[in-house]
């Protein structure tokens, strides 16, 4: 085993652990303190209170081991050969973004928790968001610089450039947010997604994003441990929302990043289809209720049971049946975008646009069995 996969192991099993070993006594300080989400509200699917805080603990592992197994040092970086302005390079961008990474975790883990214990009013909370983008984006330029030929873009002008990164954080941290209605879903969803870079950044040559996303893969199979249905604990806005920024952050990366060290088969997939692809999922379930709660004339913004899981469950697939059917779409998506690399951009994102909505649209193509 070479250090690299060494790291990258460590880095999953360290968060896992933390999160199964500290999980049970949060679940039981929360229940303690009253902590829990009560199933009064016409929307909640669950019949009984659970804790909501689990993402404290999601973001506690995802930090430690993240920063405990941070690479260091040359053989730890990608080509530990290179000349020493090259190596040099990789390592300044690395610590950038882990320094970046932290901060705008901190200030976002504190908005979710707050607003799962007290409550955030949505104008507060998107300033919040606000601030962490110009954290990610301005701060860390962390951002989207070219679109290699997706509908006819390449270079996007600075402005561009930031205006359309601000954009891609503050929809996916939201989308990953909203998908959190189900056991199981929003974790799973996570797990594939981070899994699915981390390999992608690992064959790179990127050992410091990969081990950001093997962290949060760890985690989340921890969490997953205890919020598989039925539920024992929700991660709340203190996980949902980590996981979407991280997953940002982790797209805008794979879209700009080099890919010469990629494996052949792989190195010609279009980079934002490929990263998009990877993300389907709360995306298009997103901008799909977004569309049908705007032309019934309610707010985009008002909550309803109209999402993708809401008809599975509906359809009496129940939260297990649900969640396999949304993770087999979630991984159909990520398979389908490598058949792009022989086609041309447009025409892949048609592809991939064309499966993914096709696909989302086919439960609302039955006649309900049962009220979820």
């Amino acid at each position: 085993m070479g250090q690299h996969d060494y790291i990258l192991l460590m880095g999953f099993l360290t968060a896992f652990l933390v999160v199964l070993f500290t999980m049970p006594s949060l679940i039981k300080v929360a229940r303690m303190k009253h902590l829990v989400d009560e199933p009064s509200e016409e929307r909640k699917l669950h019949h009984r209170s659970i804790p909501t805080i689990g993402g404290i603990i999601i973001f506690a592992a995802i930090i430690f081991s993240y920063s405990l197994w941070f690479p260091s040092g040359r053989s730890a970086f990608s080509d530990p050969n290179a000349n020493f302005k090259v190596l040099y390079g990789e390592m300044a961008s690395a610590y950038a973004d882990f320094k970046i990474v932290i901060a705008a975790m901190v200030l976002l883990f504190f908005i979710g928790v707050k607003d799962d214990i007290i409550g955030f009013s949505p104008v507060k909370k998107l300033v919040g968001h606000f601030v962490v983008a110009y954290i990610l984006v301005i701060i860390g330029d962390i951002r989207i610089t070219n679109m290699h030929g997706i509908l006819g873009l390449y270079e996007l002008p600075g402005a561009v450039s930031i205006a359309f990164s601000f954009f891609t954080y503050i929809v996916l941290v939201n989308a990953f947010n909203l998908i959190d209605g189900v056991d199981g879903l929003a974790g799973g969803i996570g797990l594939i997604s981070s899994v699915t870079y981390g390999f992608w950044l690992y064959w790179s040559g990127d050992v410091a994003l990969a081990l950001l996303a093997f962290t949060l893969a760890g985690a989340l199979v921890g969490f997953l441990v205890f919020n598989a249905h039925p539920a024992r604990i929700f991660m709340g806005d203190s996980g949902s929302l980590i996981i979407g920024a991280i997953l940002s952050v982790l797209a805008m990366r794979v879209v700009d990043h080099d890919i010469s060290r990629l494996p052949q088969w792989l190195r010609t997939v279009p980079t934002p289809l490929f990263a998009m692809a990877v993300i389907a999922y709360p995306l298009v379930d997103t901008f799909r209720v977004f569309i049908v709660r705007m032309a019934r004339g309610t707010s985009p913004f008002q909550a309803d049971r109209n999402h993708i899981h809401h008809r599975l469950l509906a359809l009496g697939l129940g939260h297990r049946g649900t969640v396999l059917v949304l993770y087999a779409y979630a991984i159909i998506l990520i398979l389908l975008s490598l058949t792009t690399r022989d086609v041309l951009p447009n025409k892949g994102l048609m592809i991939l646009g064309i499966a993914a909505f096709g696909l989302a649209m086919v439960p609302f193509a039955f006649r309900k069995k049962k009220e979820a």
